[in-house]
């Protein structure tokens, strides 16, 4: 049963609402939600283990692309077990310290996709406008240097998060209009002057997802410029269908994270079960989509998935 505590400066628990108006078609919900994940699972594992044992994708793009299942793995497992436990079972409370983590770790592996992403578009730059450097450029320690910076980046700018919230007064309600914890779900919850914290939020998104956006932008708009500089019309399109695969993620990831994010803090006259149903979306589809992306239309793990596939099964 939920319960309103207008007391507590720290309430013990938090109750997860589920996706407003939406609470009879919980069950029905988790359906396609448990089978993406499960997908999602399935796919990024396959993808790590495909690169893992195959030396010949022990190559930048493909050792980033380890890193970017790995990071999925993680988001998605942060969150949709809960989520599923909610609909299945109506387990609705989550003690305060684990909402607070939770919350670091969605937007901290949030931050390490998009840095990611941002390391493959560099990858592309380097492999298209300076080729004969490409090997010297990202040698192995660049590569590790590069994914430990990443980290190190979520980590940092994110580890405030919690602390922040810590400290906010919470007497408006313990009930929480989500699926799971997140930043601004519960700076909506606090009865204290949360300015500060907003404009942090904004600060740190425009520094993390929107830099790195822009920068991959740039970095395509420099290989677009290569690529048209290119002698022959079949040079040009094998040169960009290098980048097909990376193109389809950027899309996948930053389309409902940048919706997320708009219609949480601007989006006042949008329904709150489409918002929290994009938010869910955010976590699930781009863990599901980006193996599918990556086997689908990049030879090599295609090939290779299909050795393993076939050798399982002869």
């Amino acid at each position: 049963m939920l319960v309103q505590n207008r007391t507590n400066i720290h309430p013990n628990t938090f109750y997860l609402l589920g996706i407003p108006g939406l609470e009879a078609a919980h069950v029905w919900i988790s359906i396609p939600f448990c089978l993406v994940y499960l997908l999602a699972v399935m796919g990024n594992c396959t993808l790590v283990l495909i690169i893992k044992t195959h030396p010949s994708l022990h190559e930048p793009m493909y050792l980033f692309l380890c890193m970017l299942s790995v990071n999925d793995l993680m988001l998605c497992t942060t969150a949709i077990p809960k989520i599923l436990s909610l609909f299945w079972f109506n387990d609705r409370e989550i003690n305060f310290n684990a909402c607070l983590t939770q919350i670091f770790f969605i937007h901290s592996l949030s931050t390490m996709e998009s840095g990611f992403l941002l390391a493959m578009a560099f990858d592309r730059y380097v492999a298209i406008c300076n080729p004969l450097r490409h090997s010297t450029i990202l040698t192995h320690g660049t590569i590790m240097a590069l994914s430990l910076a990443i980290v190190l980046r979520g980590i940092i700018l994110l580890t405030p998060h919690p602390f922040l919230l810590m400290r906010l007064s919470y007497c408006k309600t313990n009930i929480i209009a989500h699926t799971y914890c997140e930043f601004m779900a519960l700076i909506k919850l606090a009865c204290a002057n949360t300015r500060i914290h907003r404009f942090y939020g904004l600060i740190l998104a425009f520094l993390t997802g929107g830099m790195d956006f822009i920068l991959i932008i740039c970095s395509y708009i420099f290989i677009l410029h290569a690529v048209f500089h290119l002698p022959s019309k079949e040079a040009r399109l094998k040169t960009l269908s290098t980048c097909g695969s990376h193109v389809w993620v950027i899309l996948v990831f930053y389309i409902p994270a940048f919706f997320s994010f708009i219609t949480h803090r601007f989006g006042h006259n949008i329904a709150p079960h489409i918002h929290i149903f994009t938010a869910n979306i955010y976590l699930l589809i781009p863990p599901m989509m980006n193996p599918i992306i990556y086997g689908v239309k990049t030879k090599n793990i295609r090939e290779s998935f299909l050795k393993i596939f076939t050798r399982t099964y002869a």
